[in-house]
């Protein structure tokens, strides 16, 4: 499918809402559409001045989309025009260390540990009045919504969350693998090395490249939607953060004491209690049905499976995800 570029011009995104609009009132579900997102806003909020696109109209149903590793904002390119076609307003920002999202302070910790990015996006959605929001994402996006419902559960109307619950238990984390399953996390030992750092920072496109056809195997993406996304990683806090956040993971990097005690509420396996819609694609292998974390999701729930379909669901099916942000509203 050939996406437009990111700058979307807006009559053109009028257009493909109004298209939107049609085929959504003939059919449940939602249609597919080939539209980008709006120009890129910048504030500050908390530690950032935060790069982010905001698409729909701003007294719509609020909706946060937040990306992973080794991703950023175009994920959402195809599912930010769907939900602002059904009313919704839609943020996306950039994570700490992508793209045009900097530190304030030149000497802020360039932490990477679980809830920085939770405190990240608390903060953007303060800075932007946005009191209440269905949250959603894949990969460290996933995991951000995950801690956003567990620790502000009032901020959080819905959740959706690709591979269900996330939230790192670094006890449950120390424990090894099967050595086919430790196979597959491969990198993150590579990143606890000076030479992993090293290469990362020299690598990093090629690097990423092939993170993307691991995670996402049957995804035909062309080279210039991957180098599109590739320039985020150009982010001059890029390999800090990524590096940090895997190490923090393996207990080999300390977090910020300010951060304390969120980690140690975070170590509870807290039970979520926000509306949820789950997804498990093939990324998630056995684990595709979800049973392993539902018994985390207290509150009223729903999962879906979609075959075919790698790690970046957004960007791989963004009709599957924006239906399941339209349906975890539904159960809020």
């Amino acid at each position: 499918m050939v996406r437009k570029s990111f700058v979307a011009a807006a009559a053109s995104a009028i257009a493909a809402a109004a298209q939107v609009r049609a085929i959504s009132a003939a059919s449940p579900a939602i249609a597919q559409t080939s539209s980008g997102l709006a120009s890129l806003r910048n504030v500050n909020a908390g530690e950032l001045n935060v790069a982010y696109a905001d698409v729909g109209p701003r007294d719509g149903k609020a909706v946060v989309l937040l990306h992973g590793w080794p991703y950023d904002i175009h994920a959402f390119e195809d599912v930010a025009p769907l939900l602002a076609a059904r009313g919704c307003r839609v943020v996306v920002p950039y994570l700490r260390g992508y793209g045009p999202t900097r530190f304030l302070s030149s000497s802020a910790v360039r932490n990477g540990e679980q809830a920085a990015f939770a405190f990240d996006t608390i903060a953007l959605m303060d800075a932007l009045k946005i009191e209440r929001a269905i949250v959603g994402g894949f990969d460290w996006g996933s995991r951000t919504a995950n801690i956003m419902a567990a620790l502000w559960p009032q901020r959080c109307s819905a959740m959706v969350s690709v591979s269900g619950y996330l939230i790192t238990n670094l006890a449950a984390n120390a424990k090894p693998l099967p050595p086919k399953a430790e196979l597959g996390w491969w990198y993150q030992y590579y990143f606890a090395t000076e030479r992993g750092r090293t290469g990362y920072a020299e690598y990093r496109h090629d690097f990423n490249k092939l993170i993307w056809q691991i995670a996402s195997p049957k995804w035909k993406f062309s080279d210039a939607t991957y180098d599109r996304t590739a320039q985020a990683f150009d982010n001059p806090d890029h390999v800090d953060i990524v590096v940090h956040n895997y190490r923090w993971r393996l207990g080999l990097a300390k977090g910020e004491p300010k951060f304390a005690s969120a980690e140690e509420k975070l170590q509870q396996s807290l039970v979520i209690a926000v509306p949820t819609v789950t997804i498990g694609s093939d990324f998630d292998g056995a684990n595709i049905g979800g049973a392993a974390y539902r018994k985390l999701f207290s509150g009223p729930y729903a999962h879906r499976e979609l075959t075919g379909i790698g790690h970046n669901v957004p960007q791989e099916d963004p009709q599957a995800f924006a239906q399941a942000i339209l349906d975890a509203a539904k159960l809020s």
